[in-house]
């Protein structure tokens, strides 16, 4: 918990990284959490001696809004315009855009810090909606891989690119369908290949960063076996929605929170089954999601949760 507390002074506002929730401003986390690598000073010696204290620390980079964002290179070179609040755009905000910039100073700073990264890219590129209400077409990818290419002629480091947040089965805001999505996974394998070709190392494929359904898991897994996706990444949020009322009943119920055991155990299943060499991560987890709650989740009880 050390580097959450430190976290949650930087800058002279108080911040709780779990719950993404700043004094006086509300956000579901995984859009805070995104948000906050756009808006923190990297330069605070605070913020670089918490990460360097966990090194080597593995740090994720994405969220909702990570499939409304566009880099700020390639060619043609898109317009490269901030994130903007509207209550009718998908979670909030319209399209934003990454500078390279800004993508140049977060590197410095992972180094520096000694931190291991993880990219989530955007996945929504390219898709049309279809008559069943989700998202399909192919993935346009010729942003994401002009990211990657720049960040391998730099000399960035990248552990892992994830591709999309929280588009597996019934979606959060979209949905992709399973055999799309294995095929977009593969091309994403290829331009890696075809990027790193030559390099020593080359980095980590993960998807879907998402929530756990068997039918959908199973489905990419078979069609992106034996060695196209080196991570399934899933997420857990156990208790619910924040503004759920019997948040601290759940938290101090031990059978409650046993009940995630099941998604572990069916994961496990679907791997096993498969005869891949697939490996499972829980890419982000946060007890209630949007916000958790006011003086549950910010509070000593929350700690009988983990």
């Amino acid at each position: 918990m050390g580097i959450l507390s430190v976290l949650r002074w930087i800058g002279g506002r108080r911040r709780n990284v779990i719950t993404g929730h700043v004094v006086g401003v509300w956000l579901p986390c995984s859009i805070w959490c995104f948000l906050f690598s756009f808006m923190q000073n990297l330069s605070n010696p605070i913020l670089l001696n918490a990460v360097k204290a966990f090194s080597p620390l593995k740090l994720r980079l994405g969220g909702s809004l990570q499939d409304k964002i566009i880099y700020g290179t390639g060619d043609p070179k898109p317009q490269c315009t901030p994130f903007i609040k509207s209550t009718s755009e998908m979670f909030g905000f319209t399209q934003g855009c990454l500078p390279m910039s800004r993508w140049d100073e977060l590197n410095e700073f992972f180094q520096k810090a000694g931190a291991v990264i993880i990219f989530g890219l955007n996945a929504l590129n390219g898709r049309v909606t279809l008559s069943d209400g989700s998202l399909g077409g192919p993935w346009n990818y010729s942003n994401a891989a002009a990211l990657i290419r720049y960040t391998v002629n730099k000399g960035y480091a990248i552990h892992g690119w994830e591709l999309g947040n929280e588009l597996s089965g019934s979606g959060v805001g979209a949905r992709i369908g399973a055999d799309q999505y294995a095929a977009d996974v593969i091309n994403l394998r290829s331009i890696i290949n075809e990027i790193y070709q030559g390099l020593p190392d080359k980095p980590l494929v993960l998807a879907p960063g998402g929530f756990l359904d068997t039918n959908w898991f199973t489905e990419i897994i078979s069609r992106t076996k034996p060695n196209s996706l080196d991570v399934i990444t899933h997420h857990i949020y156990n208790l619910g929605p924040g503004v759920d009322q019997h948040l601290t009943e759940k938290i101090l119920d031990p059978s409650y929170l046993d009940g995630e055991a099941g998604t572990f155990r069916d994961l496990q299943r679907i791997l096993s089954s498969a005869g891949t060499s697939t490996i499972a991560w829980v890419g982000e987890a946060g007890g209630a999601y949007n916000s958790g709650h006011h003086l549950v989740t910010d509070s000593f009880v929350f700690s009988f949760c983990w």
